[in-house]
């Protein structure tokens, strides 16, 4: 699943191709999905190619080809506050829910599937939200009411949270936390990072949990909460 920005991105670069057989440059690119820096673009660009949307060509300046288009391109898939679709867990009833359908149910009806949806950075900001790539199990008491998914952790800003590198962080899906939540943040509808959320007048902060990483403070434009951390998972 595309973000808002890299759904943006990707069409600009497939329908650029068809009207003129040559992929814009990042400059036309930045200024197309008003962006403030070509680095941005240079991150959504990586993030579709790992994704499998696109390929760059070796050796060949401004080379892209357009792999394949989300199986949506429409508004209501792409558009800002429709990130992604975490399943919906039917705790009484065992069962997991996806799009509006029952897509499994567990063997046991004490444990809950909670889909994966890749990783977070904690540390530098990574690509946003990935596709759900498998399912953990967890039990209901674990789990407040909600819609929840899961994401592992990749660096070292939250551990003095407690949250490790490799450890598997359980969110429940909101776009809205109070000041101190450990939340999932998408900054320029880009980069997804987990931290700490800190109101400061109309300003957000997004803190780190060790002091070798800075406080990041953000116009509130350009945070978008995913997210609120309410479980943890870690493998021995």
């Amino acid at each position: 699943m595309l973000t808002h920005k890299q759904s943006e991105l990707l069409r600009f670069i497939h329908e650029r191709l068809k009207e003129t057989g040559v992929p814009p440059s990042f400059e036309e690119m930045k200024d197309a999905l008003d962006l403030r820096s070509k680095s941005g673009i240079h991150r959504l660009i990586l993030a579709l190619e790992e994704r499998g949307f696109i390929r760059r060509l070796a050796n060949r300046a401004r080379a892209l080809e357009v792999l394949r288009l989300p199986e949506s391109t429409t508004p209501a898939s792409t558009g800002r506050g429709r990130k992604f679709s975490p399943s919906v867990i039917e705790g009484n009833l065992g069962r997991v829910r996806s799009a509006g359908q029952a897509v499994e149910e567990d063997v046991e009806r004490s444990v809950i599937a909670i889909p994966v949806m890749g990783r977070i950075a904690a540390g530098t900001p990574i690509a946003a939200l990935q596709t759900r790539s498998h399912t953990i199990g967890l039990p209901p008491d674990m789990l407040p009411p909600g819609e929840h998914y899961a994401l592992e952790v990749r660096g070292d800003s939250m551990i003095e949270a407690g949250i490790l590198d490799s450890d598997t962080v359980v969110i429940r899906k909101q776009d809205t936390a109070e000041t101190g939540d450990i939340v999932v943040a998408l900054i320029d509808d880009e980069e997804a990072t987990l931290k700490r959320l800190r109101r400061r007048g109309a300003s957000i902060a997004l803190e780190a949990a060790n002091p070798a990483y800075e406080t990041r403070i953000f116009g509130p434009d350009r945070v978008r909460i995913q997210g609120k951390l309410v479980g943890l998972v870690r493998k021995y």
